[in-house]
């Protein structure tokens, strides 16, 4: 029988006559590319939200985080299709604005530049009726 050699054990990061030859594929100052809602417009979009569920009107979201785009899905049952899918869609930021409102239909209701103006369409406002 042959002997079997041994496997040198090389301690992470040293090695032998490589110092400085070597680099990562998996480089620290590459950013994810996914795009996603900033603070603001969450806060925006969720005191919306917040409302019509104290309502009883809509009862869960969804939020999906694409390469292209960043949607927020409203759902009046966990599971049914969203009844509004608020898209953030950066391409479009220079063109027709990168926010809108859209229903299950694919339907348009709104599109702009400003996510508080483009909330409008699905916010409503309690109405005092006087008798």
């Amino acid at each position: 029988m042959s002997e079997i050699e041994p496997i040198p054990f090389v301690p992470a990061g040293s090695y032998p006559g490589l110092a400085g030859k070597v680099e990562f594929k998996g480089s620290k100052n590459k950013k994810p590319q996914t795009t996603t809602f900033n603070r603001d417009e969450l806060f925006q979009i969720l005191n919306i939200y917040g409302r019509n569920v104290s309502l009883g009107d809509w009862r869960d979201y969804a939020i999906d985080m694409l390469k292209d785009r960043a949607v927020f899905s409203i759902f009046r049952r966990a599971s049914e299709t969203p009844i509004y899918r608020i898209e953030k869609n950066p391409k479009l930021a220079r063109k027709q604005g990168m926010y809108s409102v859209i229903t299950p239909t694919g339907l348009i209701l709104k599109r702009g530049h400003d996510l508080g103006k483009v909330l409008r369409v699905i916010d409503r406002k309690i109405k005092l009726v006087e008798y």
